[in-house]
């Protein structure tokens, strides 16, 4: 992240961008692992603060130990802000947008008037379990995976959009042949039954009972095992191709034009030769000292 955001000037600022955005200094380190902290209990006193006996009991104690959370978070938010040579951009990044959606329902939740509001609190307290998403900012893999669903996004909305086109043929024959007593009440509730089906979850909810609509409900289930693993091979390659950009270089050895090493490597695997052609090998420069 300190790739993408640049420090607002030297001094105080550049020393808590160092702290808050970087993971090389013991201070660092240790901020990146007192926010993981606080989010894992954030998420904690979410999580049994919505289990009624537990909210009976210890309300008031999960109120306390929340606010005291929101306030830290809201002050490492304006930390980040402060520091940044172009605040707005990081607002306008992923895990800032996060950072908000950490901070602003517990803050929203003291301007929403009265008890008919009750039903909006309670969704805007939810809402706060989006800090979990902030590990990810911690995992190193998080961003290749993230990579990956981009990269896959275009084939997995053309896998669905075909699915979808399947569904509802396979619906409009079942709305034609089954009765409405049997659940096929109309077209948008036989592509739910076509979903659950393609899908093997089967909640046996709406039954086919003709012999031809079962038939169907066969080819349906068997169409569903065939394609369901579609779209986990296009994220999976995607992964790894990936793995090998952030691992290997596309730079070709200069003697043999071998263009498969990893980007830590100096010498060509298949014939040695130097990879940098931007530095003098230092075999080559030991022996002219010898010499």
């Amino acid at each position: 992240m300190s790739l993408a955001f640049k420090p607002a000037g030297e001094g105080l600022r550049t020393r808590i961008f160092h702290i808050i955005f970087e993971s090389h200094t013991p201070a660092s380190k240790g901020f990146d692992i007192a926010l993981i902290i606080a989010i894992l209990i954030s998420v904690v006193v979410i999580l049994l603060d919505s289990v009624a006996a537990y909210h009976a009991r210890y309300g008031e104690l999960f109120s306390l130990v929340e606010w005291c959370i929101t306030v830290l978070f809201t002050i490492e938010l304006a930390l980040r802000l402060y520091c940044l040579e172009r605040p707005w951009l990081y607002l306008k990044s992923f895990y800032g947008v996060i950072d908000l959606l950490a901070v602003l329902p517990a803050w929203l939740v003291l301007l929403v008037p009265g008890a008919h509001s009750l039903v909006l609190i309670r969704l805007l307290r939810v809402l706060r379990i989006f800090r979990i998403l902030r590990l990810m900012e911690f995992v190193g893999e998080g961003q290749l995976l993230l990579d990956a669903l981009r990269r896959s996004t275009r084939q997995i909305l053309l896998f669905f959009s075909s699915i979808l086109v399947l569904v509802t043929l396979f619906a409009a024959l079942m709305y034609l042949i089954e009765s409405p007593e049997t659940g096929f009440t109309s077209i948008p509730q036989s592509i739910y039954w076509a979903i659950v089906s393609m899908t093997t979850v089967g909640y046996g909810d709406i039954v086919p009972v003709t012999p031809l609509g079962k038939a169907i409900t066969v080819v349906l289930m068997l169409t569903g095992y065939s394609i369901i693993a579609v779209p986990t091979g296009v994220f999976s390659a995607q992964v790894i191709r990936s793995l090998r950009e952030e691992r290997y270089s596309d730079e070709a050895c200069p003697g043999c034009g071998y263009d498969r090493h990893e980007k830590r490597a100096r010498y060509c695997l298949r014939c040695g030769t130097w990879l940098d052609e931007d530095s003098e090998d230092p075999r080559k420069q030991a022996t002219s000292d010898d010499q």
